[in-house]
């Protein structure tokens, strides 16, 4: 499946709510719902992706914002587990390159994480990946991570297949919702509309997201 903007956002293939009852997309219908990606081990998570999306629920939540975070694992995963990630949600323990890189900014309060997680959290659906890889998934891949591909000049092309066929080798894991939703990496906000369209996909921060939220939220 393919996700597009501008259509239906579909479910989240959550292996398992941490806080919160179980939730899914169709139960918000009517709520701007904004989705925040991240990983545990990632330290650029905890420094800006989350803090902003906490920011934001405390100022639209009465609105009608509703704020999911969703633990996903691409890479660490021995590190992105959701006994870590229960750890974090219980006691607000981190761990791994997050902890190591919160302790040297003074993120941390007596080795906690600063910021409380208001809002539902959940992890991501990650299976083991045993498809064959074949010359269609690769460039299937490569299509979406570089929607250009067929542009560029052959040299690249062949560089960027033969980078994605050597990743896709090594890949072990598959998370459902990140590969779902073809994100490229953590923090990650999903964005959708009150009737449930998709509207909003990006990586990483930016300054157009707020102004969306209240535009969805008019």
């Amino acid at each position: 499946m393919s996700v597009e903007l501008n259509q239906p956002a579909p479910e989240l293939h959550v292996d398992h709510w941490v806080q919160c009852e179980p939730i899914t997309l169709a139960d918000l219908k009517g709520k701007v719902v904004l989705v925040e990606v991240f990983q545990v081990n990632c330290p650029g998570c905890f420094l800006y992706g989350l803090p902003e999306v906490i920011r934001l629920h405390d100022l639209y939540h009465e609105q009608g914002l509703v704020v999911l975070a969703l633990a996903t694992a691409f890479e660490d995963y021995e590190v992105n587990t959701l006994d870590n990630l229960q750890a974090l949600v219980k006691s607000a323990a981190v761990t791994g390159e997050t902890q190591k890189a919160l302790e040297q900014s003074g993120e941390l309060v007596d080795g906690k994480y600063r910021w409380n997680i208001p809002f539902a959290v959940g992890m991501d659906r990650v299976v083991a990946d045993d498809e064959p890889v074949t010359e269609k998934k690769v460039r299937e891949y490569a299509k979406r991570s570089h929607p250009d591909l067929d542009e560029r000049r052959s040299e690249e092309q062949d560089y960027i297949l033969k980078m994605i066929e050597q990743y896709l080798k090594n890949k072990t894991m598959k998370a459902e919702t990140f590969e779902l939703y073809n994100l490229k990496g953590t923090p990650s906000s999903i964005l959708i509309d009150r009737e449930g369209i998709l509207r909003h996909v990006s990586l990483g921060e930016t300054d157009e997201l707020e102004p969306l939220i209240k535009q969805y939220l008019d």
